[in-house]
């Protein structure tokens, strides 16, 4: 069945058309194509016509050239063939095979017209434009509106080469009818294969990196300016670095560009109220020192306070113990200067002790006060060194007063034993405020911190707490200063005494005196209870209306006299409650 297709020859490359179709001429280098394996097969057998395009000998056009209005051919039944390597890579045609010349038709009527104007940019498979093909249209990007267009420049040849794009060549006009005696060789088929190759349809239209330089100087000194330029960068850099690296440091030290300064009140350089705890402390300091003592096998540090201007410093007996007797005591002052000082006396009953330095002048007194006069809530004042930090002031009260304690014992014989109807406070008192002063509100000495009790009943070095609880308590300065009169004019003290030996292991309420042994009494001869009528074995419960639960009790309530004063006396006998008074006598203490 017809159907509109041409019945000549298909042709085996695409190429474009040639000019004209009035004759053919041997085909060039150029446009050989290359044979088939069975071309010669099929140039003998009859009927059969081979690949390559066939010459006309009949002198009539063929079907394709026909002067008629040409009809477009279906698309081919079967993909183009993939192109070949360039034409001179084949051998020239066959002899058998060689085109004969055309013969101009007998009307020599004109060649066909293309249907389009030509395409430069015809691109297989489409082809060439032609009578029988269409060339598509070339898709363009349309720029935005006001884009600047770019003109047109070297493109790539689609291998990312570039190619400088060579003048559109244009397709003749189809030449003038020849004469069939003249015959003219054809145009090539194909052009120049640059120009299938110079153009990229995915390049995309853009201007070349083109460096102007500039007019060379006379002298050569481009080279000499471009260095200058170069290091004057560089120290340009330098020295912006530099800026930045100290403006950098002045901001993290000083906290930004500008200084901040914080709303403050004046300066007061006025004092402060004479009973005030600053006003206490600072009357107050001056006459306290540290003292800081070693022996041959221990040491310790503790706190004292000047009693005169010929430098008697008053302190605890445990604070001056580890000197023993050829320890040395150094003595700091409130102000920085130290002085080397020596034991005047000591008495291990009360816990007290006076040393005294040389050659210092300029001491100031600290002003005893009277403890009898203490209530019971006061506000007080307690200073010293706890652990060495010298001039430590804290606040309290009083507590209680009449406390009695014993402290020390460490000896196991008794004979460090201190008995101390003491006052108590809640003034911090730790380890080194030992023989500091307890003040009241007249900067007054009310007592001697001596004591603390412990949280537990271990000692420090067994893992007992040291530290403050908020139960200190200081000997009367009352009872300090009888004691400290005594060791600075005798350097021993007198302690006041009944004339009974106390049954320690009594756990009943009051003080029982101890049973007779054989050939023995606890009830000393001619002494101020046997004076009395004390017998062994009686129970004292009061002393001077005030109720003792214990002979510790009864030792401290004797301590706190002196020797010569009267007492009174509550004893049970045999359940009978007896009235004694007696006048107390005189021991010397060690």
């Amino acid at each position: 069945m017809d159907d509109g297709k041409p019945t000549g020859p298909k042709a085996k490359w695409w190429s474009r058309p040639t000019p004209g179709r009035g004759t053919r001429t041997e085909p060039s280098v150029e446009d050989a194509v290359e044979p088939s394996p069975a071309s010669d097969e099929v140039a003998d057998a009859p009927g059969e016509v081979p690949d390559a395009p066939a010459p006309v000998t009949d002198g009539t056009p063929a079907a394709t050239e026909s002067p008629a209005e040409p009809t477009l051919p279906a698309a081919p039944e079967h993909p183009a063939a993939p192109e070949h390597p360039a034409a001179p890579e084949h051998p020239a045609a066959p002899e058998h095979l060689a085109p004969e010349p055309l013969a101009a038709p007998d009307d020599a009527a004109p060649a066909p017209q293309p249907l389009h104007e030509p395409d430069p940019y015809g691109t297989p498979p489409y082809g060439g434009p032609g009578p029988w093909a269409p060339a598509p249209p070339v898709q363009r990007p349309t720029p935005a509106h006001g884009t600047p267009v770019p003109p047109a420049y070297a493109g790539t040849n689609g291998a990312g080469l570039s190619v400088v794009p060579e003048p559109a060549q244009a397709f003749p006009p189809p030449p003038a009818p020849q004469q069939p005696q003249e015959s003219a060789p054809a145009p090539a088929a194909h052009p120049p294969a640059p120009q299938w190759q110079s153009y990229d349809p995915w390049g995309a239209p853009r201007q070349p990196l083109v460096t102007q330089p500039g007019p060379p100087l006379p002298d050569g000194r481009r080279g000499k300016r471009r260095g200058t330029a170069l290091v004057g960068a560089l120290l340009l850099a330098l020295v912006a670095g530099g800026i930045g690296g100290g403006i950098g440091a002045y901001i993290e030290r000083n906290g930004g560009l500008t200084s901040v300064e914080l709303p403050q009140d004046e300066r007061d350089g006025g004092g402060r109220a004479p009973d005030s705890v600053a006003g206490i402390a600072a009357s107050a300091l001056p006459s306290v020192v540290t003292l800081h003592v070693s022996g041959s096998t221990e040491s310790g540090t503790g706190t004292g306070f000047v009693l005169d201007d010929r430098g008697h410093i008053l302190t605890n007996n445990h604070v001056v113990a580890p000197a023993g007797s050829s320890g040395e005591i150094t003595v700091t002052f409130s102000g920085g200067e130290t002085a080397t000082a020596e034991v005047v006396g000591k008495d291990s009953g009360y816990d007290l002790a006076v040393v005294k330095v040389s050659g210092v002048s300029g001491l100031k007194p600290l002003p005893l006060g009277n403890s009898d006069n203490v209530r019971v809530g006061d506000p007080v004042v307690a200073i010293g060194a706890p652990f060495d930090l010298s001039n430590t002031v804290t606040s309290g009260i009083i507590s209680a007063k009449d406390r009695p304690i014993t402290a020390g014992g460490e000896k196991g014989d008794g004979s460090d034993v201190s008995y101390v109807n003491a006052l108590q406070t809640d003034a911090p008192i730790n380890p080194g405020n030992s023989g500091g002063p307890l003040v009241d509100t007249d900067a007054h000495v009310i007592g001697i911190n001596s004591a603390i009790r412990a949280a537990d009943s271990g000692s420090a070095a067994e893992g007992g707490q040291s530290g403050s609880i908020g139960l200190g308590f200081a000997i009367p300065i009352n009872q300090g200063k009888l004691v400290a009169e005594e060791l600075i004019n005798t350097g021993k003290a007198t302690h006041p005494v009944i004339g009974v030996t106390l049954d320690m292991k009594y756990t009943g309420d009051g003080a029982k005196v101890g049973s007779s042994a054989q050939g023995t009494s606890p009830v000393t001869a001619d002494g101020p209870a046997d004076k009395a009528g004390v017998e062994p074995e009686d129970i004292i419960t009061e002393v001077d209306g005030e109720r003792v639960h214990s002979g510790e009790e009864l030792i401290v309530k004797i301590r706190s006299h002196r020797p010569g004063d009267r007492l009174e006396l509550t004893v049970t006998r045999g359940g009978k409650d007896l009235s004694i008074t007696l006048t107390l006598g005189s021991a010397t203490g060690m």
